[in-house]
């Protein structure tokens, strides 16, 4: 097979855990691993409103290892800038990316109008970075396929994925570019996941590039206590619990782990709210998943999905929002963001912080300049919607319903590969993390291993 030239640029999830873009450049065809949206810190957030290092319209393909925002949501400003090409991903991601891709959207128009009419906005007007339109054209270039089959891009270049056991339909990416082959492990899932099994061992590769969001630390081990008294000590004196949570993902396990904790007489039989449209959908997404017998969940998956309907109120529209600000009585209120960035927890928070009886659960990783971040760091008050709002009410950090590998995880996935790659590529993390995990990778492994910097370019082949 002819060898065909080959570079990689790091065009975000550098020095960050956001903004997944990675540009593979092979003879003459331009390969995008993931269109992802920065989030957190201002100056990363900035990124997603600079012109992109290389004209849309010239990309070919893209290809999304997952339907988390940060891997898909700058895929319709592509298309709004001139992208065409055909963009792959499995089944489960294409089901979930038209779910998180128009939240996208309509959150980006909500917050402009909120701009324009509170006058707080640099710009005038406040405009959204993409809107539903963009959505629905980006949406028609979805190709799913198969897990294991191998699909060609273009003559010499072809891709395969495989299960990344971090959300359902997640995968990890192995680009085959001529003699060449280059993995991106995406975001990787945890071994014991509640519904999803394990990650699939890595394919051979010559370049892997791996995610390090949990790179500098292990998981603990899960102590249910945590949740369980705080869900009791926050009832006993009449106030409420939010739960900011991921709405794919996220929102099945919390809800799982609440059914379990009832059902086990550990909680209180108190009323539990979904009060996300986008938590909601994704729900029916597992769901139907369960029902089909998809080869990526458990054999017990779908009694457990079944499970999720007892003493589950899912809230639809506005209304019912706004009456959980003031629930009346003790509840548990399960709303997205997971990050507390956008979305309809935004209003719960500016109601429940300010009282003392109230409970705020932060159920997983929580990435630089976010709110959740504030608040696990003991912030006293926090911006919502242009006002600071007085943190009063307790806050509890829950580690267990993390869905990413820590490092020791990570590892054992590296040391499963078929050989040893030429280089293995740290991203997908904060810098003191990607830093830990090659460390760890040069010295366990053996391994060549470099954090890159953002828009590097590097040969693969």
């Amino acid at each position: 097979m002819a060898t065909l030239h080959t570079s990689l640029t790091f065009l975000g999830a550098v020095d960050t855990v956001t903004g997944s873009r990675f540009l593979l450049q092979a003879g003459g065809t331009r390969v995008l691993v993931d269109a992802g949206l920065y989030q957190g810190l201002s100056a990363h957030r900035r990124r997603n409103w600079e012109t992109f290092p290389v004209d849309p319209a010239t990309i070919d393909h893209v290809v999304l290892t997952h339907a988390h925002l940060d891997h898909t949501g700058y895929l319709p400003r592509l298309v709004k800038d001139g992208f065409t090409g055909t963009v792959t991903c499995t089944r489960g991601t294409a089901e979930l990316a038209e779910i998180v891709l128009r939240d996208s959207a309509h959150l980006q128009q909500e917050d402009a109008r909120w701009a324009n009419t509170a006058g707080f906005s640099k710009h005038s007007p406040a405009l959204p970075l993409y809107d539903d339109r963009d959505v629905g054209r980006a949406l028609e270039l979805l190709a799913p396929v198969e897990l294991g089959s191998p699909v060609r891009l273009a003559p010499g270049v072809s891709v395969t994925l495989s299960s990344a056991g971090h959300i359902l339909g997640s995968a990890s990416v192995q680009v085959r570019a001529g003699e060449s082959s280059v993995v991106f492990s995406g975001d990787l899932g945890r071994p014991a996941h509640p519904l999803l099994l394990p990650p699939a061992d890595p394919p051979a590769a010559d370049t892997l590039v791996v995610e390090s969001t949990y790179g500098d630390r292990a998981h603990p081990v899960p102590d249910p206590d945590v949740l369980a008294d705080a869900i009791c000590r926050t009832i006993d004196r009449g106030g409420s619990l939010l739960l900011p949570a991921f709405a794919v993902d996220r929102t099945e396990l919390v809800l799982l782990e609440l059914r379990r904790l009832m059902g086990a007489g550990r909680i209180p039989e108190v009323p539990i709210f979904v009060d996300s449209p986008m938590a909601l959908a994704a729900l029916e997404v597992y769901r139907r998943a369960a029902a089909r017998g998809s080869a990526e969940l458990r054999a017990e998956a779908r009694s457990l999905m079944a499970d999720l309907d007892v003493g589950v109120h899912a809230v639809h529209d506005a209304e019912g929002s706004m009456r959980l600000n003031r629930p009346g009585k003790p509840s548990l209120v399960i709303s997205a963001s997971g990050m507390a960035s956008g979305g309809r927890v935004l209003y719960h928070l500016a109601h429940q912080l300010p009282e003392r009886r109230n409970t705020i659960v932060l159920t997983g990783y929580q990435a630089a300049g976010t709110r959740g971040r504030q608040l696990a760091e003991g912030a006293r008050q926090v911006k919502i919607h242009g006002r600071y709002v007085p943190v009063r009410a307790e806050v509890v950090s829950v580690p267990d319903f993390s869905v990413h590998a820590d490092a020791q995880e990570t590892i054992d996935w590296l040391a499963r590969a078929p050989r040893p790659p030429r280089t293995v590529y740290v991203v997908h993390g904060e810098p003191d993390a990607a830093a830990a995990l090659a460390g760890r990778i040069s010295s366990e492994l053996g391994w060549t291993a470099v954090v890159p910097s953002y828009r590097e370019r590097v040969l693969v082949a």
